[in-house]
């Protein structure tokens, strides 16, 4: 269901002030949560010409899940007309749980948490994570950036305040009064970075960079994407610790066939890097932890976590009607490395992979928005079953 404004009949130089919006249902499942049930409605329009302004898109989530999670979140990129300016939001609220694993993409630590069958976990679609193996916390995120565009290119400069408050933390694992203790590992980490256990604040802003000329943040068919973030976390502004992370990040779009440009291989990959000082446990690089929740696929979110992680993906996106649009498949594969300082694991010495395909109805052919149902699979017994607005990335 959406409700919009044709293109064809906007006077040039108007603006167009319809609001696409598509109430899409969820019902979908992974490891950590189980069974996924609520809205995840999307919400897109221009605000301006759309010969000269990109279009903004919005998602909003609002789920509850079998294991008594919820998670009501608000993500997107505006742009203001002419695409003077791009605002990038980042709102959350989420009463979440999640098992922790070992930093690093090592096998030593990334097959185990400290309890479990024979001391290795599952990810199993239907089994999942045992009750015991999951660690609860509550957490509040609030993100906005300014970007200002550089005269008439696609070059945007600005700056960004982020705040992450992670709160109630309940590691279920933790067990000190056995014999001998049962620590854990985010225990073991925070109490050797001299950090607290319960809960802990990110409050910093950053300095940010994007070159961006992709024809359709929704579902590109060409173009690329390219973004720098340096984001600082002074304690003076309320942080735990004072630290500093940057995120850079590459996407690119290439066409198989000029007469139908649907048919195309997408790239992405992006670097997260610890660049100095103390990150607390949860706010450490992880997948699934990306401003909107779509890397790691098939692995539930913060399976991989380091001090550095370094993510690329790789998709072909096809039409499946011999000369429509609206059906299209896909098949993708990715890889994931994770590093561990205080283990001596680098970055790079250790991958682990995903993979699996899906398929793409586009609800809205004007503003190319797709729902995708994907069907992923991993290593390890890894499995799961994504139902998303628009194109991965």
């Amino acid at each position: 269901m959406s409700f919009s404004q044709d293109m064809d009949s906007i006077p040039e130089g108007k603006k167009e002030k319809k609001v696409t919006i598509i109430p899409m249902p969820v019902i979908a499942a992974n490891p950590t949560t189980g069974l996924v049930y609520g809205v995840a409605p999307g919400f897109n329009w221009f605000n301006g010409n759309p010969e000269t302004t990109s279009m903004t898109s919005f998602l909003g989530t609002f789920l509850y899940t079998q294991k008594n999670q919820l998670f009501l979140q608000v993500r997107g990129n505006m742009f203001l007309e002419n695409d003077r300016w791009l605002m990038m939001t980042d709102l959350r609220f989420n009463l979440n749980s999640q098992p922790t694993y070992g930093l690093s993409t090592d096998a030593r630590y990334a097959y185990h948490t400290v309890i479990g069958e024979d001391g290795e976990v599952s990810d199993d679609l239907v089994k999942g994570p045992p009750e015991n193996e999951m660690m609860g916390f509550d957490h509040f995120r609030f993100y906005q950036t300014a970007l200002r565009r550089y005269a008439d290119t696609r070059f945007f400069y600005g700056v960004g305040y982020h705040l992450d408050i992670m709160s109630n933390i309940d590691d279920k694992q933790l067990d000190l009064d056995a014999d001998p203790p049962r620590l854990t590992y985010h225990y073991q980490y925070q109490t050797l970075k001299g950090m607290p256990l319960e809960g802990y604040t990110q409050s910093g802003v950053s300095l940010n960079a994007s070159l961006d000329s992709r024809d359709n943040v929704a579902n590109p068919y060409d173009g690329r994407l390219v973004f720098a973030s340096l984001r600082l976390n002074p304690e003076f502004l309320g942080s735990t610790e004072g630290a500093s992370q940057l995120w850079l990040e590459y996407r690119d779009y290439f066409n198989l066939n000029p007469e139908r440009p649907r048919n195309l291989i997408a790239v992405w990959a992006y670097g997260w890097f610890v660049t100095g000082g103390k990150v607390p446990y949860m706010f450490l690089p992880a997948t699934g932890w990306d401003m909107f929740g779509r890397s790691g696929r098939p692995y539930t979110m913060g399976r991989f976590r380091g001090e550095d992680l370094t993510y690329t993906e790789a998709e072909w996106r096809f039409p499946l009607q011999k000369t429509k649009d609206r059906l299209g498949g896909v098949v993708f594969v990715n890889a994931t490395s994770a590093s561990s300082r205080t283990d001596n694991v680098k970055l790079f010495s250790h991958f682990q992979a995903g993979y699996g395909a899906g398929l793409r109805y586009m609800i809205s052919p004007k503003n190319r928005v797709n729902i995708g149902l994907d069907y992923g699979r991993g290593i390890h017994g890894a499995s799961a079953i994504f139902l998303n607005l628009n194109e991965m990335f």
